[in-house]
């Protein structure tokens, strides 16, 4: 018996070469994705050194001056914290020396006021012979 081989060899040999062919396409898939990212690299790159490398120096800037001002207006406004403290601190020190003032002048005027009553009260008693303290009744 006799065996053909010649179908064989010709299936193997398509085979053969459809796997070369596929080889190669794969080996230009690679060599194409390569270089698609280098292209897309480079273009990256000269995208942040034309655009995003500006727009950050202009960001530090604003940030520095936003730092700035902000320290600024954290210095006011401790300046007119302790301003507004002292101020109501030099109100409530006056305040009590009002008080005090008002308080002392109308002591010495309830004084004066109570002495005069007295002095009138001893007029106006028609009684020669004094009388006592206990007699009277605990009044002036």
């Amino acid at each position: 018996m006799v065996v053909d081989l010649e179908t064989t060899n010709w299936l193997l040999g398509v085979l053969a070469v459809a796997s070369a062919v596929q080889t190669l396409i794969l080996i230009g898939v690679g060599i194409a994705g390569y270089r698609l990212y280098r292209q897309l690299s480079q273009t990256a790159t000269e995208l942040e050194s034309r655009h995003v490398a500006p727009l950050r120096q202009q960001l530090d800037g604003i940030l520095g001056d936003v730092h700035r001002i902000t320290a600024r207006v954290s210095h006011q406004t401790e300046r007119v914290d302790d301003a507004i403290t002292g101020t109501i601190d030099r109100v409530d020190e006056t305040a009590e020396r009002v008080k005090y003032s008002v308080r002392e002048q109308v002591s010495r005027a309830t004084g004066i006021v109570r002495g005069i009553r007295a002095v009138i009260a001893s007029l106006l008693t028609t009684d020669s012979v004094p009388k006592s303290h206990a007699e009277a009744g605990g009044r002036l």
